[in-house]
């Protein structure tokens, strides 16, 4: 294609090339192309001989695969799980969505006719496994349906490259005779199994008609995964902005939750364009909620940044960091007080001011004070990281400890007096010292340790101060004063 939406003619054969060791190959033809004898994995030269008017162009083998990439969220509109598949095809488990399309005729209609609209021309299959729909879609006709006690039949028509199998495997099963899938199937497992006991997944037979069969497992998703909660909005015309939709959808997501004791942490709003792209809207909260008037309040004012291009006719909404979520009785009347939460506070400014706006602190497992601390994302989800329970510290600890002059009577005691912010200020009580020493798995080599001290001055001014390093350590020369903090 020239661009997307704007398919050659059918009745020229186009084909797309890449470099071989013999000068290049074919890498992809169109159906023209093919009916006149072009295959894949030919030489261009040799080609051009059976075709004179053959195009050629070469292949973008990174741009196919973001292509690829962004056609496999697009295909999501028909159901959850869509991977791909290969370099040029997708695999879809539809298994519960036909229905709503009006079964899997109807829905293969649908697909063809959606992919059309995108300059797209498609061979589609339905069948029960991954490896029986990927043959039928190949090999097969251009749309074909086969039923469970149907694969054995329909599959065994198909010739034998349509189990999956590497190159030489093939070679080798042709010149056995073994030309079909059908042939294959007539062969005693025992044989199989002795030639090809060794090979990997690609080169075996016998595990390819298996999966193909399924007699060996082979899901599209792992069977772990976490329960999918997701609403969705067909428009019958494309429209430019999604907000009269979203009080419903929230509603309709947030219903879902609450039966299944559920709440969630993010939410996930797509967009599919008329011209195949999507655009995403997230939001995130603090905590785990189900209220859809407040979920709906965090889109305020990023809907507008969705660029809707020529319109969009399907929105979904998606919840994400989905948790068990129980409700709380904080009233004596049996209801609960959910209007002053501070949560919904922190999750209004973050998604007004941005998620890096509202920060909260942290403990982390590190004995050095500017280090036990963090502030992080109020909207983060703070993994437990096994903090330490620091001892007294100030309420105000600074960014960066200020160095200070200090007098004192002896070396390894407090000071006596010290200047700090061009003011002198005489010790009149002290605590301490508190050693802490370098973190030697974090520290360069030569850190020195320190030796806190919690002092008050002669106002009633308690600082918090350290000495870095000892007389004679053999880390530096005389040991430097800081002061760290300040208590109340």
């Amino acid at each position: 294609m020239e661009r997307q939406g704007n398919a050659p003619p059918d009745d020229i054969p186009i084909v797309l090339a890449r470099e071989g060791q013999h000068g290049p190959v074919i890498h992809a033809a169109n159906r023209t192309a093919r009916v006149n004898g072009i295959l894949p994995g030919s030489r261009v030269v040799d080609m051009r001989a059976i075709c004179p008017e053959l195009q050629v162009e070469f292949a973008d083998d990174a741009g196919d695969h973001a292509a690829l990439d962004r056609l496999v969220l697009w295909a999501r509109r028909w159901c959850p799980w869509t991977v791909r598949d290969g370099a040029d095809g997708l695999i879809l488990d539809t298994t519960g969505s036909d229905h709503l399309l009006g079964g899997e005729a109807a829905m293969l209609v649908e697909m063809e006719t959606q992919l059309s609209l995108l300059g797209l021309t498609a061979r589609l299959a339905v069948a029960p496994t991954w490896g029986a729909a990927w043959a039928l879609a190949r090999f097969g006709p251009v749309r074909s349906i086969c039923g469970a006690e149907e694969a054995h039949f329909k599959l065994g028509a198909l010739p034998v490259a349509g189990l999956r199998l590497d190159a030489a495997t093939v070679l080798l099963l042709r010149r056995l005779g073994l030309k079909t899938i059908g042939a294959v199937m007539d062969v005693p497992r025992l044989s199989l199994t002795r030639r090809f006991v060794k090979a990997a997944l690609a080169g075996n037979p016998l595990m390819r008609l298996d999966q193909a069969l399924g007699k060996l497992a082979e899901p599209v998703a792992s069977m772990d995964a976490k329960p999918r909660f997701a609403v969705q909005s067909r428009l019958a015309e494309p429209i430019f902005d999604p907000t009269p939709y979203l009080p419903e959808l929230c509603e309709d997501l947030c219903a879902a939750l609450t039966k299944a004791g559920m709440g969630c942490r993010r939410l996930h709003l797509t967009v599919f364009k008329t011209d195949g792209d999507v655009s995403h809207v997230d939001v995130a909260t603090s905590a785990s909620t189900r209220d859809p008037g407040h979920l709906h309040g965090l889109f305020r004012d990023k809907v507008e940044r969705i660029n809707p291009g020529f319109g969009f006719d399907l929105i979904t909404l998606e919840a994400g960091g989905v948790e068990g979520m129980q409700v709380l009785q904080n009233r004596l009347d049996g209801g609960s007080d959910d209007d002053l939460h501070l949560t919904r506070l922190v999750d209004r400014l973050s998604a007004k001011f941005g998620p890096r706006a509202v920060t909260r602190p942290v403990l982390r497992e590190s004995h050095i004070p500017e280090r036990a601390e963090a502030q992080v994302a109020a909207l983060a989800a703070i993994a437990d990281i096994g903090a330490v329970t620091p001892q007294e510290r100030p309420l105000r600890l600074f960014d960066h400890p200020e160095e200070v002059r200090v007098l004192y009577a002896v070396p390894e005691g407090p000071p006596a007096q010290f200047i700090w912010r061009r003011q002198t200020h005489r010790v009149a009580r002290y605590a301490g010292p508190e050693r802490i020493a370098p973190e030697w798995w974090k520290d360069r080599p030569g850190t020195r340790l320190r030796d806190y001290f919690k002092v008050e001055d002669q106002a009633g001014r308690r600082i918090w101060l350290y000495r870095e390093g000892l007389h004679e350590d053999g880390r530096g020369g005389d040991p430097r004063w800081f002061v760290h903090g300040c208590f109340a």
